[in-house]
């Protein structure tokens, strides 16, 4: 994609019987019938040699929530405007996006 690099990541996460302020160990037990929150992310990064954040977009939403579905049609529909960012089409003014000066009279 000519107008950057596109990235979105799906992650399910787990509650464990590991706490918080504890050295991570690697064997953590999984606590049955828990929250199971399933996070997206989507990051759009321009092409230049140091690339910086477009648009970014990200959401844990609770996996036993009632509106699930609705859910998930929001984050494909956020997706999908960071993923258009940076795109010619869809070129928006912002203000203070440009500067103009008025020079003194001569």
């Amino acid at each position: 994609d000519p107008s950057g690099t596109y990235v979105q990541l799906r992650l399910s996460l787990v509650q464990t019987a590991c706490g918080k302020r504890a050295p991570r160990p690697q064997n953590c037990r999984i606590l049955e019938n828990r929250r199971k929150p399933v996070c997206v992310a989507c990051y759009k990064f321009d092409n230049g040699d140091v690339p910086r954040v477009l648009d970014k977009y990200h959401n844990c939403g609770p996996s036993h929530h009632m509106a699930v579905k609705e859910i998930k049609q929001r984050d494909e529909a956020e997706c999908k405007a960071v993923e258009e960012a940076g795109k010619a089409s869809d070129a928006l003014y912002l203000p203070g996006m440009y500067a103009f000066s008025r020079g003194l009279p001569a």
